[in-house]
């Protein structure tokens, strides 16, 4: 019985491989990991001619993996996979709307020599935007067969099989010199996509002078850091009116118990437990609306991936690359989906680093602390002739000094634990498109539900818990000091705040530091619970801004927010840089070197401020 010939198809992410895949097999597929790996194999004779067996290998940029999926598409390729044999032939897939970017990878795969067919897919797309490319001229000038196809409609199918019956038969891949180094397979990609272009389309035309702007090395930049002024400035100004009318809402809430329940435990658990913790987070959730709006809409509209591209240079200064900026990204929502995302890291030193440093990114964890100590000592006044709020600068500030740590923290990594050979990064470049409004609704819709959902789980929980710990024992007849302090979360609070007394930490704010261990805004829920307990009628009226102002100095209102831009106060992040890194030696790293951080930046916060006042 004679042997399949085996076609590998191939092509970048996102251009219709596996339509493509499907259309050329039906239903006739067989799926299954290759052995020893969680990559997946998927294979399946072509339609209406058994010996062919087609292999869809995952999608990747170049032959120089960056993942363990891109690594399996080099070997079979290159014929050094041992699970698989050596394609006789490829069907290399390239999208119609982005021709530039997908010829780099078929200049590099001709030059294998393996005989291959270009899929020149989604025309209609390309038809729709209205970019013409000459297929036949494309044809010449890279030496290969060029067949226009739109896989979800099996569109120009006929033709690609006639075309791989030919490949796998006598046509050959007809040699030509396109350079040996990326950045010559990138230069005559360039001039081939635009010899071949009779029309550019107006989304690539709108791109093309869009990015001369905004990619610019000095313009971009100024843009980018621009952008995101204007994102902190909003949280505080657009939140402002929200904000209010949930802290007068749960004002409303704390007077309706206190009118029906006598002044008992039951009451102090429902305002001081429940309304007064959970309540100061909940605030917070219209700033946290806000800034995820801002995230979602520029991913949305292509302007991210160029953000990642402009931070490449900044990176590649600390032996990083564009690729961690991603990952690095994702953290400014949650350390955790951003440690996660450093999977796509091929180089185990480089993923490590951004690991260890994804923590130092300002999550939307943060916002809440940072917002309440801003709107408690830092006035809302106007600087800079008026132009900027001086709340939104120090904002922004507290975020680019997480940036600034997390890059020079990189820098000494690189340096030393993590030492190893900067890597080349290379990164796809969407269209600029005005935003996917569904995109963005869902993506804000799903964050607001976990951000509730934290709220209603951990944060309910730690708070009922705290303020039991915060309620008994009872204080003793005859005693001068509020109740709180002869509790148990008093006596704790005691004892550690002779630990945290050089930074200007009291009782209080030790005591909370220990439930904010679960989560970092559980401290804010935490300060308002013990707060409740201590103070007055009055005091408590005023919300835990207004108890905040009274209660502590500047230079431990400035500490407290040294301390939160290094603190790891977050077990779900250790516990998944424990599961990342494959065992506890890294995650005891990080969260060592943060505390340290954390406990230096505040001391040198607090000593100084306090000499200067």
């Amino acid at each position: 019985m004679t042997k399949a010939k085996l076609v590998a198809v191939v092509g970048n992410p996102n251009c219709g491989k596996s339509a493509l895949f499907n259309a050329l097999t039906g239903l006739r597929q067989k799926v299954a990991n290759y052995p020893g790996a969680t990559v997946e194999r998927r294979a399946g004779p072509l339609l209406g001619n058994n010996s062919i067996e087609l292999i869809d290998l995952p999608g990747t940029y170049s032959l120089t993996p960056r993942s363990p999926d891109e690594a399996v598409t080099r070997d079979v390729i290159m014929g050094t996979y041992e699970a698989e044999g050596k394609p006789d032939a490829l069907i290399c897939v390239v999208d119609a709307t982005n021709l530039e970017q997908h010829l780099r990878f078929v200049l590099e795969l001709k030059a294998i020599g393996l005989p291959t067919v270009v899929a020149l897919n989604m025309t209609d797309l390309a038809a729709r935007e209205q970019i013409s490319i000459d297929a036949d001229a494309l044809s010449k000038k890279i030496g290969l067969p060029v067949v226009e196809t739109v896989a979800v409609r099996r569109k120009g199918l006929e033709s690609l099989k006639d075309k791989i019956l030919g490949t796998t038969g006598d046509l050959t891949n007809k040699a030509m010199d396109f350079g040996a180094s990326t950045r010559d397979r990138q230069r005559a990609a360039r001039k081939i996509a635009k010899d071949v272009t009779l029309s550019e389309g107006i989304g690539h035309r709108t791109t093309r002078v869009l990015d001369n702007i905004l990619l610019n090395p000095i313009i971009g930049p100024v843009v980018l850091f621009g952008i995101l002024f204007l994102m902190f400035q909003a949280v505080f100004a657009w939140a402002e009116a929200p904000m209010g009318w949930i802290e007068d809402s749960i004002a409303v809430l704390q007077g309706l118990a206190a009118g029906a329940l006598p002044d008992n435990w039951l009451l102090s658990f429902i305002n001081d437990g429940i309304l007064a913790g959970v309540g100061a987070v909940i605030v917070f959730f219209p700033q946290i609306i806000i800034l995820f709006a801002f995230i979602l809409v520029l991913e949305s509209s292509g302007y991210m991936a160029r953000a990642a591209f402009l931070m490449d240079r900044l990176m590649a200064s600390v032996g990083l690359n564009g690729r961690a900026f991603i990952p690095l990204l994702s953290s400014f929502a949650c350390a955790i989906p951003g440690i996660m995302a450093a999977r796509t890291i091929s180089d185990q030193k480089d993923r490590l680093t951004t690991i260890l440093i994804a923590p130092l990114m300002t999550c939307s964890a943060r916002l809440p602390v940072y917002t309440l100590i801003i709107a408690a000592f830092i006035p809302n006044t106007d600087v800079w002739g008026g132009t900027v709020g001086l709340q939104g600068l120090v904002m922004f500030t507290l975020y680019m000094a997480g940036i600034v740590f997390a890059l020079i923290v990189a820098a000494v990594m690189k340096r030393t634990i993590t030492k190893g050979e900067n890597q080349t990064f290379m990164l796809e470049l969407p269209k600029y498109q005005p935003p996917h409004w569904r995109f963005v609704l869902v993506g804000l819709y799903e964050r607001c539900r976990v951000f509730l959902r934290r709220a209603g789980t951990i944060i309910l929980t730690v708070t009922v818990v705290l303020w039991a710990l915060a309620s008994f024992p009872g204080a003793p007849e005859g005693a001068t000091e509020p109740a709180v302090t002869y509790s148990l979360v008093g006596i704790i609070g005691g004892w550690l705040e002779v630990i945290f007394a050089p930074i200007g930490f009291n009782w209080e704010i030790s005591a909370a530091l220990v439930p904010g261990m679960a989560a970092r805004e559980v401290a804010v829920a935490a300060l308002g619970t013990v707060y409740s307990l201590s103070g007055s009628e009055d005091a408590v009226a005023e919300g835990l801004v207004g108890m905040l102002n009274g209660a502590w100095s500047l230079p431990t209102a400035l500490s407290f927010l040294a301390w939160y831009v290094f603190a790891p106060q977050c077990l779900s992040t250790i516990a998944v840089a424990r599961r990342e890194t494959g065992g506890w030696k890294w995650p005891l790293v990080m969260v060592g070197y943060l505390f340290g951080l954390a406990y230096l930046a505040a001391f040198i916060t607090f000593q100084l401020s306090s000499a200067l006042m």
